[in-house]
């Protein structure tokens, strides 16, 4: 209740003087950077096969928030990040890196045009089991295909029968199984999802950029990043597999589109002090977890770089007050 009223609250006029204050007063720093995460953009319900809690934006919102970073902020690219922390040139104050995660079809079809038109770096990071393979799918699109699927009016579960007779047990239920795929191991939560969701029925396009396409955009100056190749939690599998996944995924990328930087996001945010101290002896530079926060490159761990996950739901006066130092926290707390 309180954050649904927070979020009400931050549609309104008075907060979004609020937030131009502070920004007019705050104290921007050198070396201050904010990583914002984006997923999909999209018309609301323009894929209905795939999972909607994946929809950052619509492209009409998230070109208002691209306009306003170009206009108020310095939004570097990820070698600018990389040059910061060996200390051969400091970011700007305001800094800002934009990311995807995933590398879904929307975001060359309405994000990438926005982008490239604005001049604004973005690095996507790639699960690279996926491109050019359109029948897998990500566990949660599957599960939610099964959830959504008009046909069945309740889901067997190993934890019992769930109901879904309305729009309203759908959305309950597929926000209550995805939270509990996340708490199994992967190859559990991988078996769970087979049992409960059956083979996965391939939609009618591909949800995944192409290597063809990937590599156009590379060309066009997207930055590519490793994100794994099948998308396990990678503090939910043993080191060795662990390393091999993060290891694997640059590798693909390597053969399919050339010199690559060595940086990772880790999938769903799985990551832990061994995981972490793993991919340092594999040589990445960066790693990107989904930890809400700014990241001071004074003392931060460059393998552990917080972001800041941007949603459908999510105002612009609540992004930008994520990005305001002194409100950063807060506004993290009760953002969607």
């Amino acid at each position: 209740m309180i954050k649904r009223l927070a979020l009400l609250a931050m549609r309104g006029a008075p907060f979004a003087r609020l937030v131009s204050l502070l920004e007019r007063w705050d104290s921007w720093r050198a070396n201050m950077l904010a990583v914002l995460t984006y997923h999909r953009v999209d018309e609301v319900g323009a894929r209905p096969y795939l999972s909607p809690s994946l929809l950052s934006a619509t492209p009409a919102g998230f070109t208002a928030q691209m306009e306003y970073l170009a206009r108020h902020h310095q939004v570097v690219a990820v070698q600018d990040v990389l040059a910061a922390l060996r200390e051969e040139k400091p970011l700007p104050p305001r800094a800002v890196l934009i990311t995807f995660d995933d590398a879904y079809v929307d975001f060359a079809e309405h994000a990438w045009p926005v982008l490239r038109r604005l001049g604004l770096p973005v690095t996507v990071f790639v699960a690279t089991a996926y491109p050019d393979h359109p029948e897998r799918l990500f566990w949660w699109d599957r599960l939610y295909q099964a959830v959504s699927d008009p046909a069945r009016s309740a889901l067997d579960t190993p934890e019992g029968r769930i109901p879904l007779g309305s729009a309203g047990q759908r959305r309950r239920a597929f926000k209550r199984l995805r939270e509990h795929v996340k708490t199994l191991d992967h190859d559990a939560a991988m078996a769970w999802i087979a049992t409960v969701c059956g083979e996965p029925v391939p939609p009618p396009e591909p949800t995944v950029l192409g290597w063809d396409a990937l590599r156009h955009l590379a060309r066009q100056g997207v930055t590519l990043g490793a994100h794994t190749q099948t998308h396990p939690l990678i503090n939910r599998v043993s080191l060795a597999r662990a390393q091999a996944e993060a290891l694997g995924s640059l590798e693909d990328l390597r053969r399919e589109i050339g010199d690559v930087l060595p940086i990772f996001a880790y999938p769903s945010g799985g990551v832990d002090t061994q995981v972490a101290a793993q991919l340092a002896l594999a040589g990445f530079a960066l790693a990107f977890t989904t930890e809400r926060g700014l990241n001071d490159l004074h003392t931060a761990d460059p393998l552990r770089l917080r972001r800041i996950n941007v949603g459908v739901q999510t105002p612009l006066a609540a992004l930008r007050a994520q990005l305001v130092p002194a409100t950063s926290a807060l506004a993290a707390a009760v953002a969607p």
